[in-house]
């Protein structure tokens, strides 16, 4: 008789708050149904998920990733040839990170991402690890009064405030795919404090990758305010880091955390390839 999935995989929790270790998963061969849930109730509960030793083509890490919704296809990061559902991260001396500061991603849309999978194809000799940090766990440690506060407001999110004209990634994606980009992706609003709405938890909703302002406060409130969170959700209690191994992928919930990736490797290269899958409108629902 087949071994059921919860019987197969094996949960290693690396903290209270975020990150664990998938053991036992071959995300090279199609998931059943039974797997795709056991795999989803841990990425609930764990908010990033890391799965080692994994041998993946773009293919195969595009369906495992297209088993939990539709893909997102970037507009101007350089897709994977024949793959557009995966975007390339291909970063070393002549072009360095963009992504070494605190964001979730895509959320300049009106239907930020459900989650991404990043599955490192060639690494540094050392360094270039991520640091994921619980939104959820962040929220929790505020004061009852300023969690109120937050939860009665929304934020402007803007594609341009990462990607102005001047970044590396537009001007490496060219001028006419940057001016289409910039003209399908309008500054959106979201709630500064978001449901997730799979568990129901309250969870900080703006980064400093695209959040510009929260409305309906003066321009000094709101830059003291995003200020304050922005350094808040760095706190160690809420953050794990992750140290990539050839054939390692990360699978994190975009709803409930952000992400950091560490810029200490040039000049050497760091490859990788991640799938993102589409989510749902922002809300807040009080409990």
């Amino acid at each position: 008789m087949p071994h059921s999935a919860s019987e197969r995989l094996r949960i290693e929790p690396l903290g209270p708050a975020i990150g664990a270790i998938v053991h036992g998963a071959d995300l090279s061969r199609p998931q059943t149904d039974a797997e795709v849930a056991d795999i989803r109730a841990a990425l609930l509960k764990h908010q990033v998920l890391f799965f080692e030793d994994q041998d993946l083509t773009p293919v195969q890490q595009r369906d495992f990733a297209a088993r939990f919704g539709k893909l997102h296809v970037h507009p101007l990061y350089p897709p994977v040839e024949g793959v557009p559902e995966l975007l390339v991260l291909d970063n070393h001396r002549d072009n360095p990170t963009d992504n070494d500061a605190w964001h979730t991603d895509v959320t300049f849309i009106e239907t930020p991402p459900l989650g991404s999978l990043l599955y490192a194809i060639e690494l540094p000799p050392s360094g270039g690890d991520t640091m994921w940090s619980s939104m959820t766990a962040a929220y929790d440690a505020l004061s009852p009064h300023f969690r109120a506060f937050l939860a009665a407001h929304e934020a402007v999110h803007d594609f341009m405030r990462s990607f102005g004209p001047s970044s590396r990634v537009s001007q490496n994606a060219g001028e006419s795919r940057y001016d289409m980009a910039r003209r399908e992706n309008p500054p959106v609003v979201h709630p500064v404090i978001r449901t997730h709405p799979e568990t129901g938890k309250q969870g900080i909703f703006v980064n400093f990758g695209f959040t510009t302002r929260i409305k309906d406060l003066s321009a000094g409130e709101s830059r003291a305010i995003l200020k304050f969170l922005h350094e808040h959700i760095q706190r160690p209690e809420f953050v794990v880091r992750w140290r990539w191994k050839p054939g390692s992928l990360a699978f994190w919930d975009n709803r409930c955390t952000q992400h950091f990736a560490v810029n200490d490797y040039l000049p050497h290269r760091r490859l990788m390839h991640r799938a993102t899958i589409l989510g749902d409108r922002p809300f807040f629902r009080a409990a």
